[in-house]
């Protein structure tokens, strides 16, 4: 067994990484650019080596540099993670020349994967399900063109070199197809220097179906069963379960025996996925699942198999990697439960999903389920690296209780002031067709809008709000808002005891009532509260909103127990909306007073008649100064 193993990569799956190996006994060194000089991997790891400037491919891509760390640190094994030097295979060599250990799959393997049109050959050798397509080498548009028509429409152009939803056009008739074609390959040739293509037949209910596989230098393969990975956006996916929703016994045993025979075709050794394509028209159906690709590596959804097995992935590639043999065979292994994983991403949804970057100065992952993750409270999210900060992982009993232990977790989590997709996730879980695992590719994009979180708190949210600060005992000068009784707002006589906090949230000035039956609502939640340097954050259905007070005395209602309405601090009337004489009702607003760069809205305390009035707009008003009087309505 290696005693020391340098990881290439970075945040959350170094540091998945790093805490098995550490169980094993194993050393650990990391390495980071200049953005990640600070990050938890580092921190995490044993020893850390700088690598180059914050650009990927001045750092974490460049192979000799990483080579060179794990030589200069006495690292005699390298485990690449996912994504950056994972799947390529002149830098899988390169560490075996080195007389490093490669944790991974033999570079002749990733060859043979890496390029779609030989795989899906190879696959169709070994007896591997494939979808009806063309993988020809004749490129001309005439013949593709032909290959297209033949096949029918709709059709699917993908770049043979292609990944992660790049190089991708679906078509949907003859006479877009040259337009497509066209633009599939100049995005394959600017994003994999390979502008060749394939075509597939299009599949109207797809669902994503892959097998997690794993092989030995002993000849050893077997697999760990399936995971579901339909829901995804523009071809990324977003939510991961195990095992797949609808899978029966007998169908289950085909494909994951097609998978044993596709990674045997290839010698295959350590852990890689094989995916699938299946036309769920009719339900999940052996002969309408077919072989889509093969991901050399450890997949981002691993932690899903491992819940449901109670295997730990990375420490089986650490052994398997020494020239140990698979721990388990293949009848030693079987389904537990049920695991859904929620991929968290520092995004937000309300801007077409861009990549929300900053300082995370709250942070906090409800800690009863397993969450991995590569960041911690005060850490940046950087420009340069792909957004998702953790992976919120659940494992029950069955899908349903998995699925709402999800959500819970998600409602009682939060970040801020980075936006992330938890609302949108929360949303997805919740959706009457993941419930019902009605599930295709295509759901997200069906559901749409549907799936947006809210962009503003609710009223209970925001008087939740309110109720934290009141919970929070502070003493009445150290309040960072004002909370007064009814009776400093207008007092009447056997009048409920209410206070109202003004505060801030997104941008928008809310006013939040707190009384004895505002907790009432707290059971039925989904709400979570925390109070932090004077700020409360409310998670509501995922999404976690930061609600912070204006300074002391910046309250919207200000008025005196006679009925008269007090300017609660100097400022200037920029709206008077009622008159002498005019009748009024509890709450309508009767003028509004601009002061420290806000709008406070001030409102009658009581149904009432307008008696008096002293304010007239653009007028400058000093504190506690008499703006109207309320006379109170009679009881008669």
């Amino acid at each position: 067994m290696m005693t020391k193993l340098l990881i290439a990569n970075r945040g959350e799956i170094a540091c998945r990484i790093i805490r098995t190996a550490r169980e094993m006994g194993i050393a650990t060194v990391a390495v980071y650019s200049d953005a990640d000089a600070k990050a938890l991997h580092v921190r995490s790891a044993d020893e850390a080596v700088h690598i180059g400037p914050s650009p990927a491919a001045e750092s974490y891509l460049v192979g000799e540099k990483i080579i060179a760390a794990a030589k200069e640190t006495g690292a005699e094994a390298i485990h690449p993670g996912y994504g950056f030097l994972s799947e390529n295979a002149g830098f899988a060599q390169a560490v075996i020349d080195a007389g490093l250990i490669w944790v991974g799959p033999k570079p002749s393997s990733i060859e043979a994967m890496g390029l779609k049109d030989a795989a899906k050959k190879l696959m169709r050798e070994a007896g591997v399900p494939v979808t009806p397509g063309y993988e020809g080498e004749d490129q001309s548009v005439e013949r593709l063109k032909q290959e297209a028509d033949a096949i029918g429409y709709p059709v699917l152009i993908k770049a043979v070199a292609g990944g992660g939803g790049k190089g991708m056009r679906k078509v949907d008739a003859a006479a877009d197809f040259e337009a497509s074609l066209e633009s599939c390959k100049r995005e394959a040739k600017a994003s994999f220097s390979n502008d060749e293509v394939l075509l597939e037949k299009w599949i109207t209910s797809p669902r994503h179906i892959e097998v997690q596989v794993f092989g030995d230098s002993h000849g050893n393969v077997v697999h760990l069963f399936e995971r579901d990975c339909s829901l995804q956006r523009r071809h990324q996916k977003v939510i991961e379960e195990a095992p797949a929703p609808g899978m029966d016994e007998a169908t289950r045993e085909e494909i994951c025996a097609a998978a044993v025979r596709a990674a045997k075709a290839v010698d295959y050794e350590g852990a890689g996925t094989i995916e699938f394509i299946a036309d769920a028209s009719e339900g999940l159906r052996a002969d309408r699942i077919f072989f889509m690709e093969m991901n050399t590596r450890l997949q981002v959804e691993h932690p899903v198999t491992e819940e449901i097995t109670g295997v730990d992935l990375v420490e089986w590639q650490l052994r398997v990697a020494s020239g140990e043999p698979i721990p388990l065979k293949q009848d030693e292994l079987s389904i537990n439960g049920w695991a859904i994983e929620a991929r968290l991403y520092a995004e937000d949804p309300a801007k077409g999903f861009l990549p929300s970057t900053g300082r995370l100065e709250h942070f906090y992952l409800h800690d009863e389920e397993r969450v991995d993750t590569g960041v911690e409270e005060g850490d940046e999210i950087s420009p340069f690296y792909d957004p998702m900060i953790a992976k919120v992982i659940v494992h029950s009993g069955d899908r349903d209780t998995a699925r709402i232990d999800l959500m819970r977790t998600l409602s009682k989590s939060f970040v801020s002031p980075v936006r992330t997709n938890g609302g949108f996730l929360y949303a997805c879980l919740g959706s009457e067709d993941f419930s019902q695992a009605n599930l295709t590719t295509g759901l997200i994009e069906q559901l749409g809008e549907l799936l947006m979180p809210p962009e503003q708190p609710s009223k209970a949210a925001t008087d939740r709000a309110a109720l934290a600060f009141l919970e929070a005992d502070f003493a009445f000068d150290d309040l960072p808002a004002v909370l007064l009784p009814e009776e400093q707002l207008g007092f009447r006589l056997n009048g409920s005891a209410k206070r109202t906090v003004v505060l801030s949230s997104r941008g928008q000035t809310l006013i939040g009532n707190a009384d004895q039956n505002v907790g009432s609502f707290r059971l039925a939640g989904p709400f979570h509260s925390a109070i932090s340097d004077q700020k409360v954050i409310v998670t509501e259905f995922g999404e976690a909103f930061l609600f912070e007070a204006p300074p002391r005395f910046e309250i919207g209602v200000a008025s005196a127990a006679d009925g008269a309405i007090l300017a609660p601090m100097p400022g200037k009337v920029i709206a008077v909306d009622v008159a002498e004489g005019d009748a009024v009702n509890a709450g309508q607003r009767l003028m509004v007073l601009e002061a420290m760069k806000m709008e406070h809205a001030l409102t009658a305390p009581f149904d009432g008649t307008v008696t008096e009035l002293a304010a007239c707009t653009g007028g400058q008003v000093q504190v506690e100064a008499v703006l109207c009087v309320v006379e109170p309505a009679s009881d008669e």
